[in-house]
């Protein structure tokens, strides 16, 4: 970030901090995300908010390469106890939170002390794939689904864990509706519009939609809406399990990835003479990201445990596959009502909540721009479960596979960048030597309550 840029964060700031002040804001947190998918953290005192826009707060870069336990390893450009990041508060993303009373939130970018971006920045990766659809006239909405399972933190009360009534029944919905209630009203004082908060399939699972945003802001959105779950959750005596599963032969939390790309206003998913009615860049597109989600799963489905959830015929999109409304396929297909266009959109169902969303985001864009590049063509649909027919390809099914494809991945390294590329593939292999012998049990008892 060069002085211009920062002296205008800080004028702005200052009228931030003022309004801030004003509501009883003492404290703002600046978030990024590193590539375990931890949401990490450095806080201000509200008066300091001008400040850190100005100068940045510093960071090490050696988060970078942090395993979910806490331990670190090094990547070529990563690593040790040398060297010192800038934080710089995303002052368009302000936002005073509804479940943490006199706290404020923004997601921060992260820059060399010389002003310079940092090359391992996710946040800024995502905003460079969001830039690069731009250059071709694209651009693209996404929506995270965040889903997550309630724990009594005393682990008591009767009747078993709270929400453990039928799957997606009103019962469970009934037991837990003031808990809800609050999830609801503190997303609404945050102005994140909701779409969908429904009771899911394992007990005391749920899952919340949200409006969608542009890849940046959909990513902010995913971690903004979790750590609002969870602070309303401590609230009410329970902690929020985000984990790709909480017990081993349940069924885990996905963390699905919707997306519409577009045209200026039209959505490219509609109206054209390709499959289910979606236009030629469209199908290219969805090629594109169907092409690489085996090397994707190291960045949607990265940890160990992502493939405890990732199982055939358990809807969790086990195989790299397409298909129009089919919830086994990785990649699903919605059309939406046929007088809503704007409703037609895909689905990556073979994410979860282990995942770095900004990395997510701007991963499945590299991949769909490429699939427009190359002209890509999606294969046959798939009707019914892959598990069943014949032909289909499994996705990678343990970490050290999702690896391999991603290390061989030409669009993914290009897009990425050799930094934090390496970064990446280095703290994939560190968690998989960290869990390796581990059992099914102690792997889900490890992760479950760390992202």
């Amino acid at each position: 970030m060069q002085r211009p840029e920062r002296e205008r964060a800080e004028s702005a700031a200052r009228q931030e901090a003022a309004q801030l002040t004003a509501l009883g804001v003492q404290a703002v947190a600046l978030t990024w995300v590193d590539n375990a998918g931890i949401t990490r953290v450095k806080a201000v005192p509200t008066a300091r908010l001008a400040h850190a826009a100005r100068w940045g707060v510093g960071m090490s870069p050696v988060f970078d390469v942090y395993l979910t336990d806490d331990s670190s390893v090094t990547s070529p450009y990563t690593g040790g106890p040398d060297g010192d990041l800038r934080l710089f508060p995303d002052l368009g993303r302000l936002t005073v939170l509804g479940a943490r009373r006199g706290w404020a939130w923004a997601p921060a970018d992260r820059f060399e002390q010389d002003g310079r971006p940092y090359a391992g920045c996710q946040r800024g990766f995502a905003r460079r794939m969001a830039a690069r659809a731009a250059e071709r006239g694209l651009r693209l909405r996404m929506g995270f689904e965040t889903e997550w399972v309630v724990a009594r933190r005393d682990g008591s009360g009767p009747g078993g864990p709270p929400g453990a009534g039928p799957a997606y029944g009103m019962a469970r919905l009934v037991e837990l509706s003031d808990y809800l209630r609050d999830v609801l009203d503190a997303l609404t004082a945050q102005r994140v519009e909701v779409l969908q908060l429904h009771p899911e399939y394992t007990p005391g699972q749920f899952e919340v939609s949200v409006a969608p945003a542009d890849p940046v802001g959909a990513a902010d959105l995913a971690v903004l809406v979790r750590e609002t779950v969870r602070a309303v959750s401590l609230a009410h005596g329970l902690d929020a399990l985000f984990g790709p599963v909480v017990a081993p032969d349940s069924v885990g939390n996905g963390a699905h990835l919707h997306l519409s790309l577009l045209r200026g206003e039209r959505n490219l998913c509609r109206g054209g003479d390709g499959p289910c009615g979606m236009t030629a860049e469209c199908a290219a597109f969805l090629a594109g990201v169907l092409r690489e989600l085996p090397a994707l799963l190291a960045l949607g489905a990265p940890s160990p445990a992502s493939h405890l959830r990732l199982r055939p015929s358990r809807w969790a999109g086990a195989y790299a596959c397409w298909g129009p409304e089919n919830r086994e396929a990785a990649l699903r297909f919605i059309p939406g009502p046929p007088d809503a266009e704007d409703q037609a959109n895909a689905e990556v169902k073979c994410f979860d909540g282990a995942a770095n969303p900004y990395l997510v985001t701007g991963a499945v864009l590299a991949a769909g721009l490429a699939g427009i590049a190359a002209g890509g063509t999606l294969p046959p649909p798939v009707a019914g479960d892959p598990a069943h027919g014949v032909g289909h390809e499994r996705l990678p099914d343990s970490p050290a596979a999702a690896l391999d494809r991603f290390v061989r991945s030409e669009v993914l390294r290009e897009a990425l960048g050799d930094p934090l590329f390496e970064a990446v593939a280095a703290v994939r292999r560190g968690e998989i030597e960290r869990y390796e012998g581990a059992t099914a049990e102690e792997l889900a008892a490890a992760t479950r309550g760390r992202y």
